[in-house]
């Protein structure tokens, strides 16, 4: 099974979730990209998944062109506000799914606001992703 998770800059969201899936069930190939990878994972991102036992510190942050010539069983995108364009996948899918979330990266405010805002994205990525895992995903393996 090959689950590609993409957004915008394959920074924050589509890491955690890229994390919360493959910790869930090993048998599950999952890479994530972005049409704008920034390069390097959020360490705010990075924190909130440690601080649950998921190390993400070791993904990368890349393109989504260098995963258009893979054949995909889902691609997943997760980009949440209106005013963010989600990247259009134009490989081998055989399901495309969105499941969108904000971009904590983007909160403002008291740095307890933002930190509680990267927890409240990471605990809602966690919660749509399992089911998404026990409903579609696990049956399939």
């Amino acid at each position: 099974m090959k689950v590609l998770i993409l957004c915008t800059g394959n920074s924050c969201r589509s890491q955690m979730a890229h994390g919360f899936l493959q910790s869930f069930d090993a048998r599950i190939q999952v890479e994530s990209g972005g049409t704008e990878a920034s390069g390097k994972l959020n360490r705010k991102a990075v924190k909130a998944m440690a601080e649950i036992g998921i190390d993400i510190s070791g993904h990368t942050s890349d393109s989504v062109q260098k995963f258009l010539n893979d054949k995909w069983d889902y691609v997943i995108t997760v980009c949440g506000g209106a005013n963010e364009n989600c990247p259009a996948f134009f490989g081998e899918v055989k399901n495309r799914l969105h499941i969108g979330f904000d971009d904590p990266s983007h909160a403002t405010g008291t740095d307890e606001f933002i930190w509680s805002e990267f927890i409240r994205v990471r605990d809602e990525i966690k919660e749509r992703f399992f089911k998404l895992y026990e409903d579609e995903i696990k049956p399939q393996l």
